[in-house]
């Protein structure tokens, strides 16, 4: 995998954390349809990639306390299972708003990587049986692929099964 992504102008956070921290990936760019109802099974069609491969980053609130869950697009989270990974009681969405203006980045575009504040991370162990995994780089139409280890080693994230098909 290459550092350096092709054609891309100035880098998003997500890029800019991946090239300080000195890890490989690689970006991979397509036409985002506005219309479309999932970004994520839009990026991995896009990208000819499968969707257990490709993983969505959702914020979800776990006892007040903001916190990142990255599932494959194949699957939905599993909101009591998020709670418990982290030792959590209740687990709900996050507010679209607080969870764009916490990690400073849109619905539809949000990485793991790169967010304005760090947030408790929860990676579906799912991720590991792959050996890259392709996760938003930080505005929709952009992916980055990259190893679950590296991902969860830039982010702090725990490893646990909090997805479910």
């Amino acid at each position: 995998m290459a550092k350096k992504p092709k054609n891309q102008q100035g880098g998003t956070p997500a890029t800019v954390a991946l090239t300080a921290a000195g890890t490989a990936y690689t970006v991979h760019a397509y036409e985002h349809d506005p219309s479309s109802q999932s970004y994520g099974e839009e990026a991995a069609q896009a990208l000819g990639v499968s969707p257990d491969r490709v993983f969505k980053t959702l914020v979800a609130d776990v006892d007040g306390e903001l916190t990142v869950a990255v599932v494959p697009v194949a699957g939905s989270l599993d909101l009591k299972a998020l709670a418990s990974a982290v030792g959590g009681k209740r687990a709900t969405m996050a507010d679209p708003t607080a969870a764009e203006r916490t990690t400073g980045y849109v619905r539809g575009g949000i990485s793991p990587l790169g967010q304005r504040k760090r947030l408790r991370t929860v990676l579906d162990a799912s991720a590991r049986s792959h050996p890259t995994i392709c996760v938003s780089a930080g505005r929709r139409g952009l992916e980055v692929e990259l190893t679950a280890t590296d991902l969860a080693t830039l982010t702090n994230a725990v490893f646990a099964p909090i997805g479910r098909e």
